[in-house]
């Protein structure tokens, strides 16, 4: 299985687990819980892409990665199995989207929302509810900039920790992409 590999100034919480055959582009950040699990197929992640804290991703063995463009947010206790989400994509907290589903660009699943397999969501589309459905289209312009803040808000925070980091008498401390070694 290949090691993961990370771009430029990626960012790894306490408790973050990434495996397998798993690609990031430059300045993600997974946090503290998260688990990016490429064992049984590949996991490909574009940049400024943010996984927070109790999100799982996982991959259907052999026949369904899971394929993250850039600028995506995962909000807190997401699970993704074996699904793709288009660039400028949010996915709410505590959403489920299921093997072969696509999520597409700037669109947004609601929180708590549960995304069958093989379900296409549009660009641009809210969709929410168990199971989810189509609510309404939103504004593209208004999307790409509450999901480009959200991108550059999680960078920012990602900064803030690894300048704690730098202060001795902190007894927390972080993993960023340029100090990780693979076995």
């Amino acid at each position: 299985m290949p090691a993961p590999r990370f771009g430029r100034h990626c960012y790894f919480s306490e408790g973050a687990v990434v495996v397998g055959d798993v690609e990031m582009g430059d300045d993600c950040t997974v946090w503290f819980n998260a688990v990016v699990r490429g064992d049984v197929h590949f996991i490909r992640i574009g940049n400024r892409t943010n996984i927070q804290e109790n999100s799982c991703l996982h991959t259907l063995n052999g026949k369904a990665p899971i394929i993250i463009g850039d600028d995506v947010t995962v909000g807190h206790s997401v699970t993704l199995h074996g699904c793709e989400i288009k660039s400028g994509a949010l996915i709410g907290m505590g959403a489920t989207v299921l093997d072969f589903a696509e999520v597409g660009e700037g669109a947004i699943v609601a929180a708590g929302a549960l995304v069958l397999s093989h379900t296409k969501i549009g660009a641009g589309e809210l969709w929410g509810g168990v199971p989810a459905k189509f609510i309404k289209k939103v504004d593209p312009e208004q999307a790409a900039t509450l999901n480009q803040t959200y991108a550059r808000h999680y960078i920012e925070y990602s900064d803030w920790y690894r300048e704690a980091d730098r202060d001795a008498r902190n007894t927390q401390q972080v993993t960023i992409s340029e100090d990780y070694v693979a076995y």
